[in-house]
């Protein structure tokens, strides 16, 4: 059964830079980011309303200083959920 995603938004982060929109898609496109993915181990946060500010991003464009909190929140998530973070 496929999943339905509306919209996906794949970010990149490698310390000490900021994260970059390194992928954008809605309808089938959405769903195959999220199972790439998938399929990769890459962890995923289901945020609808983060994912369409930062569909407005430029692909490979890093992440405008307004979303730094929300995005951070959402790396910190995934980082204490993968077992990466001790907080």
């Amino acid at each position: 059964m496929k999943k339905h995603v509306g919209l996906a938004v794949a970010l990149e982060y490698e310390k000490p830079n900021t994260p970059r929109v390194t992928a954008i898609g809605r309808g089938e496109l959405a769903r195959r980011i999220v199972e790439i993915a998938e399929q990769s181990n890459v962890p995923l946060s289901h945020n609808p309303e983060l994912a369409q500010v930062l569909s407005n991003v430029e692909l490979e464009d890093e992440i405008p200083e307004n979303l730094y909190r929300a995005v951070a929140e959402v790396l910190g998530y995934i980082l204490r959920r993968s077992g990466q973070s001790k907080r």
